[in-house]
């Protein structure tokens, strides 16, 4: 018998090590992450020194065309186009989308699917929303008419879920066009 009890602490202790190595390796690969993030968003400042950059619990909303009026709070109801890719260290490209409800950026990827939905989504932003975690904080803030680039770590994702053709605990950069807002 006492052998049979080494073996279950020993087996608990070895499980409890190997959590703790896989939560040690998925936080080391959120980091490396939010490192080529910033190394883009550096990038693009090089490049044109405009866009103005929000960060936001995890998320970064960067700017690319200025909208006007009201910012979106909690609450408030949005209404946006959105292209998401996987984020591979630079600039969203047609090889990395995974999904979009704008006609254009469909046409100019390639894409030919039997039954788009080119529909404009509206929304309304609380925690209730079944939004990923970045994209709702990125979208916090923005105003009617505003173009932005939206990205985060796998972190704040779908985390270790894989979904379609989005590997497990990936880093997404989601292009948005703000129509219009309310906060009411």
């Amino acid at each position: 018998m006492k052998g049979f009890a080494r073996y279950i602490i020993c087996a608990a202790a070895a499980a409890c090590c190997l959590v703790s190595c896989k939560k040690e390796s998925l936080e080391t690969t959120y980091s490396s992450q939010e490192d080529r993030i910033d190394s883009f968003i550096e990038g693009l400042m090089r490049e044109d020194p405009a866009p103005r950059i929000v960060r936001n619990g995890g998320s970064n909303r960067i700017v690319l065309t200025e909208g006007n009026g009201e910012v979106l709070e909690t609450g408030g109801t949005v209404s946006f186009y959105y292209a998401g890719y996987i984020f591979s260290g630079s600039a969203p490209s047609a090889g990395n989308l995974f999904a979009t409800n704008r006609e254009e950026t469909a046409t100019e990827s390639g894409w030919n699917l039997s039954s788009p939905d080119y529909n404009i989504l509206t929304l309304t932003l609380d925690d209730d929303t079944e939004l990923l975690e970045g994209l709702r904080n990125g979208l916090s803030g923005v105003r009617g008419g505003e173009v932005c680039y939206i990205v985060f770590s796998g972190k704040y994702g779908f985390g270790d879920e894989i979904i379609g053709n989005i590997p497990a605990n990936s880093a997404l950069i989601f292009q948005i066009w703000v129509e219009s807002l309310t906060n009411e």
